[in-house]
């Protein structure tokens, strides 16, 4: 069986920000209609069997994923269940079921993580990790959801890459809302 990729998935602006601390990405905005955006989602989670996430996506993540009661996109059951690894140096009990704390040598562990048989690992949010595992040549792929907003200033995916390998574009998928998905594969 081949060893599992990790695909790092983002929400990012035209030009390169993944930081939503502007407030230019919102998940439950209910007025645009992203079912089509949806249906991508729910065929990516499938094929996922684990989430890798830094510790503060991991609590923003905790404190409210759980609690939703009402959630019809069915991130809340995906998220429940997957098995989320969370690299931390500091966080002790990570109180959500299916979790394990990667503390020590992260990138060993990974790896690790990689050659197990499996399915996809799937790294979201998290951009300090994301920026640390792309120096680290651990990513496979990229799926990119790029929004139709340009906002001059805030992180971005790719400021700290000095040594990127080639992408190859796996898929370009538009959206009714604008967003489109790029899926690039790592040579």
């Amino acid at each position: 069986m081949p060893n599992r990729r990790l695909i790092v998935t983002q929400n990012i602006t035209l030009d390169g920000v993944v930081d939503a601390t502007e407030g230019w990405f919102d998940p439950a905005d209910t007025e645009a209609d992203t079912a089509d955006i949806q249906e991508v989602l729910a065929e990516q989670t499938a094929k996922e069997d684990a989430l890798l996430l830094g510790r503060q996506t991991f609590e923003d993540f905790r404190s409210y994923w759980p609690k939703q009661t009402d959630d019809t996109t069915g991130i809340t059951d995906h998220l429940n269940h997957v098995r989320k690894y969370v690299v931390s140096s500091t966080l002790d009990d990570p109180q959500w079921e299916n979790t394990t704390i990667l503390a020590g040598d992260w990138r060993g562990e990974v790896q690790a993580l990689k050659d197990r048989p499996g399915q996809e690992i799937c790294l979201t949010g998290s951009i300090s990790l994301a920026h640390a595992v792309i120096e680290a040549g651990l990513v496979d792929a990229y799926r990119l959801f790029v929004y139709p907003v340009v906002l001059g200033k805030g992180r971005r995916l790719f400021e700290h890459a000095t040594d990127m390998p080639d992408l190859t574009l796996i898929e370009a998928k538009p959206f009714r809302s604008g967003v489109v998905l790029l899926t690039y594969r790592a040579d």
